[in-house]
């Protein structure tokens, strides 16, 4: 029967590979993905009510195994009308930092963007958007705290034998490219859906530690959502996230429910509600459940998750996964509030 120690041991020998081999061609992923939208698509930015969004998340799972994957993501948006026909344009701004594993591999992102957001109607909110991210990504990692093939001698570590590895670089970095395009528009009374699709890495650039070029494929996202009242002081909010990169799929969904402390309605207001508390749960489907609290004091928002792993890891990990937390602040910066605010992209 082997124990809990051990347990741990082979997990993190396991999650040390993965970091190694997979997550050296693949990408981030996090569970309040709603929260990080330029993340999902380029096309999602400024698809807010307000023309200022500053979202901030971060991330920290597998800390029980003394080698914590460790993410942190920041963007910010500014939304502003252009031409006389309800149109807008966005300009924003994603990036974050990844530390993962003993390998200490360091992943570090910054990529402006930009989301052109074409009215559809004159009497409602409905919008086509195209955007585009381009940017710089930078990866490093310490070759000190791996071990290798050739220091084990008759079964026994010696941290001073030969590696028998030799790396052609421990810091490399490259251009990447992202676009994407989303459809919104208001459904039912104050409520409102979106759709969208696209596509990262669209160059499929490339990085070499070795003597072995490593590829970034392309990876295709599909985003949905919707959002309707259920009461005069309870709404739903139910979001969905599709990624495909190079065979490996990753599908999640869930909802929130929130609750108006003082009734009043988001959209029907030239100003956000007092407060609200908001309870759901998501799940990254063969991996984690995940459930999730947040509350809002008139532009600010803190949300707080925790994944249960329920994949076939369960056994080592002991449904232990990770948590996140996340702030978000979104508003009007322009003093006057009219009808300009009312008919925008939002959701």
């Amino acid at each position: 029967m082997i124990g809990a120690g051990t347990y741990k041991k082979i997990l993190v020998v396991l999650l040390t590979a993965l970091c190694f081999t997979v997550v050296n061609a693949q990408d981030i992923h996090v569970s309040q993905f709603y929260e990080t939208p330029l993340l999902r698509n380029p096309a999602l930015a400024g698809i807010f009510t307000g023309d200022v969004r500053l979202q901030l998340l971060h991330r920290n799972q597998w800390s029980w195994t003394g080698f914590p994957y460790k993410t942190t993501a920041f963007s910010g948006e500014y939304k502003f009308a252009v031409g006389g026909a309800g149109d807008y344009l966005t300009a924003g701004l994603q990036g974050y930092y990844d530390l993962a594993g003993s390998s200490r591999l360091r992943t570090t992102q910054l990529m402006p963007a930009l989301n052109f957001h074409k009215s559809l109607s004159a009497e409602r909110s409905e919008y086509l958007s195209v955007g585009f991210m381009a940017g710089f990504v930078q990866r490093q990692f310490d070759a000190h705290n791996l071990t290798f093939d050739y220091q084990y001698v008759s079964g026994e570590y010696n941290p001073g034998n030969p590696t028998g590895e030799s790396f052609a670089a421990y810091n490399r970095g490259f251009f990447d490219i992202a676009a994407g395009i989303s459809y919104n528009n208001e459904l039912r009374e104050n409520g409102s859906y979106y759709l969208g699709a696209s596509l990262f890495h669209i160059t499929k650039p490339s990085e070499q530690f070795k003597q072995e070029r490593i590829v970034l494929p392309s990876k295709l996202q599909l985003n949905a959502g919707f959002h309707v009242p259920v009461s005069d002081r309870v709404r739903m909010q139910t979001e969905l996230n599709y990624s495909n990169q190079r065979g490996f799929n990753e599908l999640m969904a869930g909802a929130l429910f929130t609750y108006e402390l003082n009734g009043s309605e988001l959209y029907n207001s030239d100003t956000y509600s007092t407060a609200s508390v908001s309870g759901g749960i998501f799940a990254r489907f063969n991996d984690a459940v995940v459930p999730v609290i947040k509350l809002q004091y008139q532009q600010f928002e803190v949300g707080f998750s925790y994944d249960i792993n329920t994949s076939d890891l369960k056994t080592a990990s002991m449904s232990r996964g990770g948590y996140e937390l996340s702030l978000s602040y979104k508003g009007f910066t322009r003093a006057a509030i009219g009808a300009e605010h009312i008919k925008c992209p939002r959701f």
